[in-house]
C-alpha cells in the first residue's frame, strides 16, 4: 500500500508529521509519499530522506487551519491537501492522511475524488474503546445539518467499514438519542430510525450517550454536530481520567505502591482511551480512503493513522459499501 501524507497540514507540522510517516514505513515497510514544501520535508528528514518506503511530492501551498475549507482547496490548486488526494486520482498512492484542516480535507477529497454513487453527504466516522470492543461514532463533524436519509446512509457505510476494516462479522446498530424509547428524539432521529428499523441490519434502536462505551453496541449514529460534542467531550474526559488516577496515585505511598504494582494494567488501559492508538477516523463516502487526524497530532498519532489508511485501502470496504448503498438506495431518497 502507497499512502499520501499531507506533512504541512496540522499544528505540528512538518516536524510530528514527518517522523510519525518515517516510523509508519519503518515499523510496517508502508510506502509514504509525503507531500508539500520538498525543502522544509528533506530538512526535517534529514539522514532519512534515503529511507526505504519514503518519497517526497513537492507543492509550495497550504490550506491553513483558520481558513475557509472549501475557498482555501477551490482557491489554492497547489495545496498540499488537494495535491494528496490528487495522487490517489491519478493511481499513484492508495490513501491520504492528513491532521490538517479538517474541513478542508473533506473538501478535497469530494472535490477531487468524487463521492460514491449514491452517497449524498460523506462522513467521517470514528472508532472509540468500548468494554466489549470497538464502537464506531458515525457522523462526527463532516455534516452538522442532516436528513433522516442521511442519517441512514450514514450507518450503511459504516457497517461496511465495521465489518471490512473492523472484523465485526454482523454489527449493532443505534441511533443516538436522548432516551431509548422510539418516541424520545427529534423528528430526525424519529424518522431515521423507522428507515433502520424497515432494513435488514441488526437494529437495536435508539441508545443513549453512556453507550458509546459499552460496546453493547458497535455502531452509533448520529449527525456531525452531536457527534463532535461527544468526540471532544469524550477525549477530553479521558484525559481527565488519566490525569486524574495519576495524581491520586501519587498523593500517597499507598498509592504509589498500588501504580507500581499495575503498571501494566494501567498503560493499557491508558493507551485505549488515547485517540491517538488509532490516528485519525476515516472519511467515508468518497471514491477512495481519506484519515482525518487531529490537528495536534503527535507522531505517535500519525504513525497510527499511515496503518490505518493502509488498512482500509487494502480491505475491498470500497467496494463493499458500493453493494450496500446500491442495496438501499430507495431508502435514501
Amino acid at each position: 500500500m502507497k499512502v499520501a501524507v499531507d506533512a504541512m497540514g496540522g499544528d505540528n507540522a512538518p516536524e510530528m508529521v514527518v517522523q510519525g510517516a518515517v516510523e509508519a514505513a519503518s515499523e510496517w515497510g508502508i510506502d509514504v509519499t509525503l507531500v508539500g514544501d520538498k525543502n522544509v520535508i528533506i530538512e526535517k528528514l534529514g539522514s532519512r530522506y534515503s529511507t526505504d518506503h519514503i518519497s517526497v511530492h513537492h507543492c509550495e501551498e497550504v490550506v491553513r487551519m483558520d481558513e475557509a475549507p472549501l475557498k482555501g482547496v477551490r482557491r489554492k490548486k497547489d495545496a498540499s491537501i488537494r495535491v494528496a488526494f490528487g495522487l490517489v486520482r491519478r493511481g499513484e498512492v492508495d490513501a491520504v492522511v492528513s491532521a490538517g484542516n479538517s474541513g478542508a480535507s473533506v473538501a478535497a477529497g469530494v472535490l477531487t475524488l468524487g463521492r460514491m454513487e449514491g452517497v449524498e453527504r460523506p462522513a467521517i466516522a470514528s472508532i472509540f474503546p468500548g468494554e466489549r470492543g470497538n464502537v464506531v461514532l458515525i457522523d462526527v463533524g463532516a455534516n452538522v445539518d442532516c436528513r433522516p436519509a442521511h442519517l441512514f446512509q450514514f450507518g450503511v457505510m459504516a457497517h461496511a467499514f465495521a465489518s471490512s476494516c473492523l472484523g465485526m462479522e454482523s454489527p449493532k446498530i443505534g441511533l443516538l438519542s436522548i432516551g431509548e424509547e422510539g418516541s424520545k428524539g427529534n423528528e430526525q432521529v424519529r424518522l431515521a430510525r423507522e428507515l433502520f428499523e424497515e432494513s435488514q441490519f441488526d437494529f437495536v434502536g435508539n441508545v443513549e450517550g453512556r453507550d458509546i462505551f459499552t460496546g453493547d453496541v458497535e455502531i452509533i449514529v448520529c449527525d456531525g454536530f452531536v457527534g463532535n460534542v461527544a468526540l471532544k467531550m469524550s477525549e477530553g474526559m479521558a484525559q481527565a481520567i488519566t490525569k486524574l488516577l495519576r495524581r491520586e496515585s501519587m498523593s500517597s505511598l499507598l498509592g504509589r505502591t498500588a501504580l507500581l504494582l499495575g503498571r501494566r494494567a494501567f498503560k493499557s488501559i491508558e493507551r485505549k482511551l488515547d485517540y491517538e492508538e488509532y490516528g485519525g477516523a476515516p472519511l467515508l463516502g468518497i471514491n477512495g480512503v481519506g484519515i482525518i487526524c487531529h490537528g495536534g497530532s503527535s507522531n505517535r498519532a500519525i504513525k497510527n493513522a499511515v496503518k490505518l489508511a493502509a488498512q482500509y485501502a487494502d480491505s475491498g470496504v470500497l467496494d463493499k459499501m458500493v453493494v450496500q448503498l446500491n442495496k438501499y438506495k430507495d431508502f435514501m431518497v
